[in-house]
């Protein structure tokens, strides 16, 4: 009785023992899967907080959903997840980008980089450490008020060290970051800075911020930002203006003597196009367009690309999904085209480029609406 006591005495304390050693030492997470977070540093000290989830699938492959969290409560979605040995990579074919990283050997962060140069370090999230994934937004109406107006708006100069430029829609927020009062105009009233005749130097010169709010309810279309965008321009910069006709020489856009091509009509019911940035990826820029027509392509293009207005005659009214890759030259982005990362120029001209999507740009000289400025200042204070 006295060895059977010892032996369980012994048995306990081995049990405690091994229970002790058990919770001293923390336990090392299998695999990748899991929550991860980590920030994101952009060009003019901007920041964008990322959150990846990767699971694996019932077939043993990985997956993720990749958030931008500061800038939209949905999650991108992800090709190419993969982990082989510690070296992890995901793909965003929307944004013509990929990661990859070194997961350490405890298995609680990621190293590594977004698009090959820009640093994206990964931390393992815990219950207490998580970022919160902004809930979606509930739909909007459509709003019904055709003469809307923005009832908050703030205009300031743009720090000049960052050299960013974007007009976006955010919810119920109008966004511009580093545009001129002449890119205003162009995108207010369609145009191309060759049918702007009369403004200051400074006026496409010196950048500017804009932030503004719609005075009525609902979700805005594409005409009713444009009408309040005029609005603003006019008040704030006491812009007066006429228009005239004017023969100037245009892109006119068309479709191939094949028809288009890799075009796929949209399935959004959203009243506004997106994708509408373009992006750098090996060996050229991307525009991944979503619910896009024709004629806001020759928009984008004629606004932010070309030399020259570009004129729609394509005949096609629908919204499309499709990507534009090409390699930019010298006479476009006004003349400072994007820096294309190491590697060389893989893609087409855009000439090609738009041949591969069954289009056609052709110059001709062609009537057009030209603004004509007759006075304008720097924009009134907030």
């Amino acid at each position: 009785m006295a060895l059977r006591a010892r032996l369980t005495i012994f048995l306990v304390a081995l049990v405690l023992c091994s229970g002790f050693v058990a919770a001293q030492t923390p336990a090392v997470p299998s695999g990748i899967e899991g929550q991860w977070q980590g920030t994101l540093q952009l060009s003019g000290g901007r920041q964008l907080r990322i959150v990846l989830k990767v699971s694996r699938a019932a077939d043993g492959s990985l997956t993720a959903l990749n958030y931008s969290i500061d800038q939209s409560p949905q999650p991108m979605r992800t090709t190419d997840v993969s982990l082989h040995g510690n070296v992890f990579h995901y793909a965003v074919p929307s944004l013509g980008n990929s990661y990859e990283g070194k997961l350490s050997a405890d298995g609680n962060s990621i190293t590594g980089n977004w698009a090959q140069t820009t640093p994206l370090n990964f931390a393992r999230a815990t219950k207490e450490t998580a970022w919160e994934i902004p809930q979606p937004a509930l739909p909007l109406k459509p709003m019904t008020e055709q003469n809307p107006s923005f009832a908050v708006a703030t205009i300031k100069p743009s720090n000049p060290s960052d050299s960013t430029m974007y007009i976006r829609v955010m919810g119920r927020r109008y966004v511009t970051h580093g545009t001129s009062l002449v890119q205003l105009i162009q995108v207010a009233y369609g145009v191309n800075d060759k049918q702007i005749v009369g403004a200051p130097a400074w006026a496409f010169e010196e950048r500017f911020d804009m932030v503004g709010e719609p005075d009525a309810e609902g979700e805005p279309n594409a005409k009713q930002w444009l009408t309040m965008l005029q609005k603003l321009i006019t008040e704030r910069f006491a812009l007066t203006m006429h228009h005239e006709q004017r023969e100037i020489s245009s892109y006119v856009l068309t479709t191939g003597k094949d028809g288009v091509k890799n075009l796929t009509p949209s399935e959004s019911n959203s009243p506004l196009p997106s994708g509408l940035e373009f992006l750098k990826v090996e060996g050229g820029l991307l525009l991944p367009a979503r619910n896009t027509s024709m004629a806001q392509l020759g928009q984008m293009l004629q606004q932010v690309v070309l030399d020259r207005p570009v004129v729609d005659h394509t005949g096609l009214t629908g919204r499309y999904d499709f990507e534009l890759r090409f390699m930019p030259n010298e006479t476009m982005f006004h003349g400072h085209p994007p820096i294309i990362a190491q590697g060389g120029a893989t893609e087409p001209d855009l000439y090609e480029a738009m041949s591969r999507l069954g289009l056609k740009l052709s110059v001709e000289k062609t009537p057009l609406d030209v603004i004509v400025v007759d006075h304008v200042q720097r924009p009134s204070e907030n």
